[in-house]
C-alpha cells in the first residue's frame, strides 16, 4: 500500500507542485533520474519514454528557453500565461510517472488528479508573487523573483525524490512564505499614494 500509492502520491504532488513554477524544469529533472535510475526512481511503464535520449534532449532544450524566457520582461507574462494550461498538464505528466506499480490507465487517472490541482494551485501562487512583483519593482525584480521560482522548482523536485515523506511540510511552508510575501506587498501597495508614490 504504500510503496504502490502513498509514497508515490507524495512524489507525484512534489513534481507536479515543481511544474506549478515552471513547466519543463521538473520534467527535465524527471528524465534524468527515469534515465540514470537516480534516487531508485523508475517511471511508469507507460511513461518509461520519458528517460529516452530524444526526450531528455528535447527537455533540455525546452528547459532552457523556458529559464531565458522568464528572465524577460514581457515574455515572462506570456510564459505565465501559458502555463495557465501546460503547467497542469506538465503536472499531471509528472505525477502519472511516479505510480509506477500501477498499470497505465490507473497511472493516468492519479496523475490527474494529484498533478492538476496541485500545479495549478502553485502555478497561482507564483503568478500572485509575480503581480506583487511587477506592482512594486516595476518588474525590474522579475529576473531576481524568477531566479528564486528555478530554485524553489528544483529544490521541491529533489526533496519529493529524495525524501518524498516531506512534501506535506515542504508545501505548507512554501504557501505560508507565499503568502506573507504577498500579503506584506499588498499592505505596502495599499499604504502608498497611487498619485504621489509617497506614503499616504
Amino acid at each position: 500500500m504504500i510503496e504502490t500509492w502513498l509514497l508515490p502520491a507524495l512524489l507525484g504532488i512534489g513534481l507536479a507542485a515543481s511544474c506549478g513554477l515552471r513547466t519543463f524544469l521538473p520534467l527535465l529533472l524527471v528524465s534524468l533520474a527515469a534515465r540514470f535510475q537516480l534516487f531508485g526512481f523508475e517511471p511508469n511503464g507507460a511513461l518509461a519514454w520519458l528517460g529516452s535520449l530524444p526526450a531528455l534532449v528535447a527537455l533540455s532544450i525546452a528547459t532552457a528557453a523556458e529559464f531565458v524566457g522568464d528572465k524577460i520582461p514581457v515574455v515572462d507574462h506570456a510564459l505565465a500565461a501559458v502555463g495557465t494550461v501546460s503547467r497542469p498538464a506538465a503536472g499531471a505528466l509528472a505525477a502519472a510517472s511516479a505510480f509506477h506499480l500501477a498499470d497505465p490507465s490507473t497511472a493516468a487517472i492519479a496523475g490527474l488528479i494529484v498533478g492538476v490541482p496541485t500545479a495549478f494551485a502553485f502555478h497561482t501562487a507564483q503568478a500572485g508573487t509575480r503581480v506583487a512583483s511587477t506592482a512594486t519593482t516595476a518588474g525590474l525584480g522579475n529576473p531576481i523573483v524568477s531566479l528564486a521560482e528555478d530554485a524553489l522548482a528544483i529544490g521541491t523536485t529533489l526533496i519529493a525524490f529524495a525524501f518524498p515523506i516531506l512534501i506535506p511540510v515542504v508545501i505548507a511552508v512554501v504557501f505560508f512564505v507565499v503568502w506573507r510575501l504577498v500579503r506584506g506587498i499588498g499592505r505596502r501597495l495599499g499604504s502608498v499614494n497611487p498619485r504621489t508614490g509617497l506614503p499616504r
